[in-house]
């Protein structure tokens, strides 16, 4: 117990030097609970200094980030072409917005699916090449959409990017974060976090380019937005794995068999930390209900009530539950402003939104089993996606139970969306906030495979570049060498 609490000092959890277990000493409800307020205290180290933090990452680092960034970025974009043309494809297949939201309810619900299938892959046969295949998805299913001539073909292809979708986050931020200098790695989460708002605000920019320009109306939007995962493919292919899955894969390499040491793997991993990845699902349920809540409808408040033209448009725990306070306290004037002041109200909301975003990779690398970071973290989030998948529906269907008069220059229905949005968010944080306080944090986890206590448990002896001097007894000559062979593969 007094290891525990040794470690859990100053707010958080803090990495001890090859001794991870000392993080799972047991410890009561009672007695956890009771530690949640003054764990919440912040650390108050000293803030360092960005530029040098950035300083640290090599070339090689940066550019896992770069492609990290770029992808998770087009992710967000080819999202939120649906949000962004919802009343044109409305129009398009002869249904209701609320019908049409419907397209962004399927690809959050199948995005698990993804998650489960590209996060296993990426965690036993590297980053790489599942990385590729998402990218692929995304021309494919994109071109797809911008084809649909049926709304029975528009969802089918919005669930199946849906797949696609949830296979990249995970591998993203394991791409980005596995191999970063520990004192950046909570800024450089920061900034790969905000690929999400960066491809919202490109796909934005590129709406207004491209829908309702040319004689096929929204089509463009789709079409274009099948092009950059090209160049993003072959970025990818340009780099190696990441130094932290080439390590691991040498130690299941040495075990003899690399499938038979993964399954071990996981099997420990869901033996000794099902409790946490049970509240990790929860917390991304909280965190999407958060982001989803407040952007997906956002566009079609803003023209249907507001009737606005396109032209208008520190510590992990203590830093979300301090920018989930301010986000609750802005959601009156991103709701309920209908004049031109709508615009810093959405500013700041959405900065409290990206802002609590921001530690979420980072935090979420922090709690996974290092054998399972790139299953544990995508899935994580796409069941999250999972639960909160119907926000957009739920409040489309409320919003309309509250009529507004017609529109008086084309007569269209209106509906009071601010009011269900306000109310909708304000639970949305309250859920965060509780769930963050009673939740663990491990700031500063080292992601060695040194410092892996499940990898240790299932090779039953030290692990890492020293315990490899020596060979192997127990594998003979030829599958020494063949073992050889893989590794230099795995390297390539």
């Amino acid at each position: 117990m007094a290891d525990t609490q040794h470690a859990e000092k100053n707010g958080s959890l803090e990495e001890q030097p090859t001794i991870e277990s000392r993080r799972e000493v047991s410890m009561s409800a009672g007695e956890y609970i009771a530690t949640r307020a003054t764990t919440l205290k912040p650390p108050m180290n000293q803030a360092p200094n960005p530029i040098k933090l950035l300083m640290m990452l090599t070339r090689k680092q940066w550019a896992f980030f770069a492609v990290a960034f770029i992808a998770w970025s087009w992710d967000a974009f080819d999202f939120f072409t649906v949000s962004l043309t919802v009343e044109q494809l409305a129009e398009q297949f002869d249904k209701t917005k609320t019908d049409i939201t419907w397209g962004i309810t399927l690809v959050l619900m199948f995005r698990s699916v993804g998650s489960i299938l590209f996060g296993i892959a990426a965690d036993r046969y590297g980053r790489k090449w599942p990385f590729v295949i998402n990218n692929i998805l995304f021309i494919v299913l994109e071109l797809g959409t911008g084809f649909s001539n049926t709304y029975g073909q528009f969802l089918a292809c919005r669930a199946l990017f849906g797949v696609a979708m949830g296979g990249l986050y995970g591998n993203a931020a394991a791409t980005a974060l596995e191999d970063c200098p520990e004192a950046a790695r909570g800024l450089i989460s920061g900034m790969l976090q905000q690929g999400y708002a960066f491809g919202y605000l490109l796909a934005v920019v590129f709406a207004r380019a491209l829908v309702d320009t040319t004689s096929h109306g929204w089509r463009p939007f789709y079409w274009f937005g099948a092009c950059p995962p090209v160049l993003i493919i072959a970025f990818r292919l340009m780099l190696p794995e990441t130094d932290a899955f080439i390590a691991r894969q040498k130690e299941r390499v040495a075990m003899g068999s690399i499938t038979g040491t993964f399954m071990k793997e996981g099997k420990v991993a869901l033996k000794k930390h099902w409790l946490l990845l049970t509240y990790m699902v929860l917390l991304m349920a909280g965190f999407n209900f958060m982001s989803h809540g407040s952007q997906d409808l956002y566009p079609t408040m803003l023209s249907n009530q507001y009737n606005y033209s396109p032209n208008a448009i520190f510590g992990r725990r203590f830093s979300i539950i301090i920018i989930s306070i301010i986000g609750g306290a802005l959601l009156y004037p991103y709701t309920f402003t209908s004049s031109s002041a709508i615009n810093a109200a959405a500013f700041f909301e959405q900065f409290c939104v990206q802002g609590a975003w921001g530690v979420i990779p980072i935090h979420l690398m922090e709690l996974s089993p290092g054998a399972f970071r790139t299953f544990v973290v995508g899935t994580s989030y796409q069941l999250g996606n999972l639960v909160s998948s119907a926000s957009s529906t739920i409040e489309s269907t409320i919003g309309e139970r509250f009529p507004l008069p017609p529109n008086p220059k084309t007569h269209a229905s209106r509906y009071e969306y601010g009011r269900v949005i306000c109310i909708f968010m304000g639970a949305v944080y309250a859920y965060v906030i509780v769930l963050t306080f009673i939740g663990p944090e491990y700031l500063q986890r080292s992601f060695a495979i040194e410092h892996d206590d499940d990898l240790r448990e299932v090779t039953g002896r030290p692990v890492g570049a020293d315990a490899l001097v020596g060979g192997h007894g127990d594998v003979n000559a030829k599958e020494s060498e063949e073992d050889a062979r893989r590794v230099e593969k795995v390297e390539a």
